[in-house]
């Protein structure tokens, strides 16, 4: 697969995402590691879902989509996106996951977020970024906060995995709470 170095960082860069790669996306969307985190257990994902999944999402002009690539060994570690972008408020919902279990704890999560925080408040001009995580995922919640985000609400037992019901955490982020710069390919400083 070949990968273009759309927004790159220290140790990673995103890539516009491919439908090529849905292979990889179906093993993911399958493995409890990351869709009991999202909330996603219970769906199954076919390849060919996911083949139509993607190709959907990279027409869809309300989402900016990017793989999270290791800069050294050009391998896709994960994905992260922009969703429901809305240009006239500037809004914006934030997913992501790291799909490689190596990957996993070692802040390629807040590094993939920085590069796109940078990329929507300074390139796309976008004023506030929201997400939602289960309360049960404090990898996520703790690498949100590393990045910015601030606690905005919850929903109470609103999620149901594994036999348990989980919050969902509201959480965003403004442009004037975002002040440094990390994409290093810029060309404009």
């Amino acid at each position: 697969m070949k990968y273009f170095k759309k927004l790159v960082g220290e140790r990673i860069y995103l890539s516009p995402r491919n439908s090529e790669d849905a292979e990889i996306f179906t093993k993911w969307m399958n493995d409890f590691e990351i869709t009991d985190y999202t909330g996603r257990t219970p769906t199954i994902m076919t390849l060919d879902a996911e083949k139509k999944y993607l190709e959907n999402k990279n027409m869809d002009l309300s989402t900016t989509a990017f793989a999270i690539i290791d800069l050294e060994s050009d391998k896709m570690i994960g994905t992260l996106s922009l969703e429901e972008i809305n240009y006239n408020n500037r809004t914006a919902v934030l997913g992501i996951f790291i799909g490689e279990p190596e990957y996993r704890n070692n802040g390629y999560g807040s590094e993939a977020i920085k590069l796109l925080l940078d990329f929507a408040f300074n390139y796309i001009n976008l004023n506030s970024i929201r997400l939602s995580v289960l309360s049960c995922n404090e990898r996520a919640i703790k690498c949100y906060e590393k990045c910015g985000f601030k606690e905005a609400g919850k929903w109470r037992k609103s999620k149901f995995v594994n036999g348990k019901y989980y919050d969902t955490i509201f959480m965003d982020i403004l442009a004037e709470e975002f002040t440094e710069s990390y994409i290093k390919n810029k060309n404009v400083k």
